[in-house]
């Protein structure tokens, strides 16, 4: 990067970094530190809600996504303005109500310890995971600009981030949101029309969306019902709005996000615009990648978009570079041919792509193969004027900083609330409290960062956290849905309910091919319809024991 990329870099993170700082100086309690007094009004809950899911992730992968299979990934999202509504009327008054600190105290309230211990451990198995790879994601970022060791940066830029939550608790990350988001939708919007302005004389907007189109990018929707297709309205409408019901409803980096308005209606508001801007924006961010798709058309494109891979590749194993290269020029070629069966190009070039990251894996295991999550910052480092590098590297980072430190605060939260207190030491004195959320804080953030070593072996980083997600959100999601709507199920019910589901949806990740949405619906009925059968055997048998007596 240039001078004044690290310049605009620099002032930009700095500014956040100081603001956070200087508004959170003092926390003395959890109520400070976990809900930040509960004094945001509607937009800020709003905004802080898409700053959590907004990670690093969504930018480099997102638009990685929409490069290499198009538009039809925002299908995943149709089913959250949905499950916006139900939390409106069921989670968030419930929260409300029973002054909650973390979304499973109340399973407590309602069944027993065991059943809220149980959902806290999901959580923090499920939420640390995850947090491993929203580490992992800005660590390419910096590894890949300045050909540092990608190990070693997952393990500095994870100590930052932990530093950064722990000084500052969820009023940090909800203060230096707001900013965070600004910079991340200007940053964004540059981009759209910097690549509509960058793209050849003779192909205008209207000319791109025929190319895309013409290349199977443009498929928004897909009616065809597939348990096999992650991607079709079916999936995005059923699991879809089952695992945002999950996530929003009883992931505490999120319900920790609301339960930090005002009032009940606050938080409400700040979910409903959520729900109105999410898909738009989701839209967007695969749009932007559609458009790199279309421009890229027309520049030399490499062997690897990773620029490590593709130094390493071409010094170590020159005459296979050589191979590949050409076949890559080969492939823009026929694209450019008009007579050419689009189709059967873009087959061709996944088959090489594959071809390449086979090789990759099987000659230097110590590179990331898969260059999906590489395009976007290829174009960054590439194309993008003095300057502007810097302003779109920080709006990568804010990404980052601000979803994993929300995150690491829930995991923490959670952690001294459902855990320790509950089973260790329940006389701590308010400092005490927050002084032991510090230490979680650490803990789960070395924990992360383990992950995140491991985390290149795996695909597509925004497919992947989906995925994980969908593994413990059904489970978790079902046991709260029996806790609103069942009067009558008891806790033994639903605790072996939880259990069954959970074994089931390992059994079909590990020997199944079904699409990973389908595991939040089939986990969240199994509890629901095993615990109403389990508490009507429990009740016969009662029945069957007085009467003998």
């Amino acid at each position: 990067m240039s001078g004044i990329d690290w310049i605009v870099l620099i002032s930009t993170l700095g500014f956040i970094a100081i603001y956070g700082a200087i508004k959170t100086r003092k926390q003395t309690n959890l109520n400070e530190y976990i809900l930040g007094e509960q004094s945001l009004s509607w937009w800020k809950v709003g905004l802080g809600v898409m700053a959590t899911q907004a990670s690093a992730i969504t930018f480099i992968s997102t638009t990685g996504q929409g490069y290499f299979d198009g538009m039809r990934f925002v299908q995943f999202y149709f089913g959250l303005p949905l499950a916006m509504i139900v939390i409106c009327m069921t989670f968030i008054p419930m929260f409300y109500k029973e002054k909650v600190f973390t979304a499973y105290e109340y399973l407590e309230k309602r069944f027993d310890v065991k059943t809220r211990t149980l959902a806290a451990l999901i959580f923090l198995i499920q939420r640390g995971l995850a947090a491993g790879i929203t580490i992992y994601a800005p660590a390419i970022i910096l590894s890949t600009m300045f050909s540092w060791d990608l190990q070693l940066t997952i393990i500095s830029s994870g100590i930052l981030v932990i530093l950064y939550t722990v000084s500052g608790g969820s009023s940090a990350v909800s203060v230096t949101q707001m900013q965070q988001m600004f910079v991340i939708l200007v940053g964004m919007l540059f981009i759209f029309f910097f690549i509509i302005y960058q793209l050849p004389d003779n192909v205008d907007f209207f000319q791109a969306l025929r190319i895309a189109g013409n290349h199977d990018k443009m498929q928004v929707v897909n009616f065809r019902l597939n348990y096999d297709d992650r991607y079709n309205v079916w999936a995005g409408l059923t699991g879809g709005f089952f695992l945002a019901l999950a996530y929003f409803g009883t992931d505490q980096s999120q319900v920790q996000r609301y339960l930090s308005g005002k009032n009940p209606e606050q938080a409400k508001k700040g979910l409903i615009m959520n729900g109105i801007l999410k898909i738009p924006m989701q839209f967007f961010i695969l749009f932007c990648g559609v458009l790199l798709y279309v421009f890229l058309q027309y520049q030399t494109l490499p062997v690897s978009f990773n620029t490590q891979v593709e130094k390493k590749l071409q010094t170590q194993y020159p005459e296979k570079y050589n191979e590949f290269k050409e076949n890559v020029a080969a492939i823009q070629t026929r694209k450019s041919d008009a007579t050419q069966d689009a189709m059967q190009v873009i087959k061709d070039e996944k088959t090489l792509r594959t071809d390449i990251q086979n090789f990759v894996k099987q000659t230097l295991p110590q590179e990331e193969s898969n260059d999906k999550d590489y395009v976007f910052l290829y174009f960054i480092m590439n194309y993008l004027p003095k300057g502007l590098i810097g302003l779109l590297i920080a709006v990568i980072l804010c990404a980052a900083m601000s979803s994993i430190s929300a995150e690491l605060n829930a995991l923490s939260g959670t952690t001294t609330i459902d855990i320790f207190k509950r089973f260790f030491s329940s006389n701590l004195t308010e400092q005490s409290e927050v002084n032991w959320t510090k230490g979680f804080t650490i803990l789960w953030g070395v924990i992360a960062i383990g992950f995140a070593l491991t985390a290149n072996l795996f695909e597509n980083l925004i497919q992947f956290i989906n995925i994980i997600g969908s593994l413990f959100y059904g489970t978790v999601l079902g046991i709260f849905l029996v806790a609103f709507y069942s009067k009558t199920v008891k806790s033994n019910a639903v605790f072996i309910s939880a259990l069954i589901a959970q074994a089931v949806i390992f059994l079909l990740f590990f020997y199944s091919d079904l699409g990973f949405l389908w595991y939040n619906v089939i986990a969240c009925g199994i509890v629901f319809i095993c615990s109403y059968l389990i508490q009507i055997i429990d009740k016969s048998e009662k029945i069957n024991v007085e009467s003998r007596k």
